[in-house]
């Protein structure tokens, strides 16, 4: 059951998105939301200069400033909620971004975080890097969220038969069946026989859904493309997949198709553990 959801942020636009999706998710799943936000302690002290005479670093300068800022956002987070009737409060913490919310989220049973965060210069990878590092390392389900992503719509089911997957299955059924939204499931098909138990296993598992279900496959291109053109196509607010496929290496690393779809969705992505 999603009773609690914990949300990740930091100012930027895609953390801005996440709150969005949060307390959206909050409301209709009628779950306890909070927050957290990070004053990164690798800003608060001087970078090595050894030989270059530099002038003294103004760390507690540095510190207030980071510090106003952290508290700025949770503020804003907070009256943002009362706005959409929410009680909930974003606690400001400081040390290593990525290991303080791991710790945090073991009290939750979902976190959300912004695809990419605030950056010095307002350049950002595909993927920020705390939010690379919070998905090797956390046990729990985790939704990424990009910029502009809807906040309504169908949720898309990509199923591999990986363990990772029936798990999806399961969160898809609840979350489908809280928010009263549609499933799309997708298989991929280049292997029919295999698509065809795949299908088969996956209505067992949705089939305690009260909303409409569609199936969907594909026997060309990639399963992450097609994945995101599904999402797309059915304008969906949700892709739920397992954050690891059937041939994972190690359970650091995600897998590639999880990896892929989470770089380039328009549309927020549910990774099940």
């Amino acid at each position: 059951m999603i009773e609690t959801i914990l949300v990740a942020t930091d100012g930027s636009n895609d953390a801005s998105a996440a709150e969005q999706t949060a307390m959206g998710l909050a409301s209709r799943l009628g779950a306890r939301l909070s927050a957290i936000s990070i004053i990164d302690e690798r800003f608060l002290h001087a970078p090595a200069g050894d030989g270059l005479a530099l002038p003294p670093f103004p760390e507690a300068e540095v510190t207030a400033y980071y510090r106003a800022r952290a508290e700025a956002v949770a503020r804003r987070f907070s009256e943002r909620a009362r706005g959409e009737g929410l009680e909930a409060n974003c606690e400001v913490v400081q040390g290593v971004p990525d290991e303080r919310i791991v710790e945090k989220v073991q009290g939750a049973d979902l976190l959300l975080l912004g695809r990419t965060g605030a950056t010095v210069g307002g350049r950002s990878p595909l993927v920020g890097a705390t939010v690379d590092a919070v998905l090797r390392k956390t046990t729990k389900p985790t939704i990424v969220v990009p910029s502009g992503a809807p906040l309504t719509g169908p949720l898309v089911l990509g199923f591999d038969g990986s363990p990772g997957s029936r798990i999806a299955a399961r969160l898809a059924v609840e979350l489908a069946n809280g928010l009263n939204e549609a499933v799309h499931v997708f298989v991929d098909s280049k292997d029919k026989g295999r698509a065809v138990a795949r299908f088969d296993e996956v209505r067992q598992l949705v089939g305690g859904l009260s909303v409409p279900v569609r199936e969907t496959s594909s026997t060309l291109g990639r399963p992450d493309v097609k994945i995101v053109d599904t999402a797309k196509e059915v304008r969906a607010s949700l892709i739920v997949m397992g954050a690891y496929g059937r041939n994972r290496i190690s359970e650091y690393f995600l897998g590639s198709n999880a990896s892929s779809v989470v770089r380039t969705s328009p549309v927020s992505v549910l990774l099940a553990r």
